[in-house]
This record gives C-alpha cells, sequence and structure tokens, in this order.
C-alpha cells in the first residue's frame, strides 16, 4: 500500500510544480515515482526512501541543467528592477568620481560613482550604465 502514497505524493508535487515553475519539486515528483515504482514490488520502506533520495538527487545534478538551459533558449530571462538599468542611458547632474555624484537614470535621481580607476566625469555627461551597486549606479562616458 506504501506504493499508493508515493504517487499521490509525486502527484501533489507536480500540482507544486504548475505553480511554481523552476523545476524543483518537478525532480522531487520524478524521485517519488521511482520510490513508487519500486514500492510495487512489495521492498521495505527505507528501500523506498533511499531510492526517493537517489534519483531526486540524480535528477537534480543531471537533468534539471540541462532543462533549464533549454528553457532560457526558448524565453530568454527578462531582467526586472535595478537589473534592468544596466545598460541604460543617463545625465549626470554632478561631478561623478570614483566615490561620489548623481545622475539623471530613467526619470530618477541616483547617486554614482566611477569605476575603479576611471577618469573623473564633468556635470551634464551623457554616461552609460555598466552597473548597479545597492542604490548606487556605476557609470562610464559615453562612446562617441
Amino acid at each position: 500500500m506504501q506504493w499508493l502514497w508515493w504517487f499521490v505524493g509525486a502527484m501533489g508535487l507536480g500540482i507544486i510544480e504548475v505553480f511554481t515553475l523552476d523545476l524543483t519539486f518537478a525532480m522531487l515528483a520524478g524521485g517519488a515515482l521511482a520510490a513508487g515504482g519500486v514500492a510495487l514490488f512489495g521492498v521495505e520502506w527505507w528501500v523506498s526512501a533511499i531510492v526517493f533520495a537517489v534519483v531526486s538527487a540524480l535528477l537534480f545534478v543531471l537533468l534539471r541543467p540541462y532543462l533549464i538551459t533549454v528553457m532560457r533558449k526558448k524565453s530568454p530571462l527578462i531582467e526586472m528592477n535595478s537589473n534592468a538599468l544596466v545598460g541604460r542611458e543617463a545625465r549626470t547632474i554632478d561631478e561623478i568620481t570614483e566615490t561620489s555624484g548623481r545622475v539623471k537614470l530613467n526619470g530618477e535621481v541616483w547617486s554614482a560613482r566611477t569605476p575603479d580607476d576611471a577618469p573623473v566625469i564633468p556635470e551634464g555627461s551623457e554616461v552609460t550604465v555598466v552597473a548597479i551597486s545597492g542604490a548606487t549606479a556605476i557609470v562610464a562616458p559615453e562612446k562617441e
């Protein structure tokens, strides 16, 4: 009768996977299906548990990375929040140095600085955001 619990668990994990879409619960559901299949032969519960752990771990290590790369190729990751600002153009409000400065970026005023050992950027210059560090935009002069 333990096989039934494994299959019910696999269904439950599959339903959770539909809502999360990160392939974690799908790998666990695969392990539960394997454990349920072994349990059909009447093995002890601990053997099924070991099969569940081993198959789930193998699916996590071998199958999940491949599936994620395939999914990313079909629909690339869309950057959101501050990561979406990288590569955008901004205008300096103050002189930008390695330690201080401000830029107008996406309609907002951001604190800004240049990358290490970069020259000072004068006020009113066009710059490109190369990274976001916390609430500070790291900017470089726009190439002409």
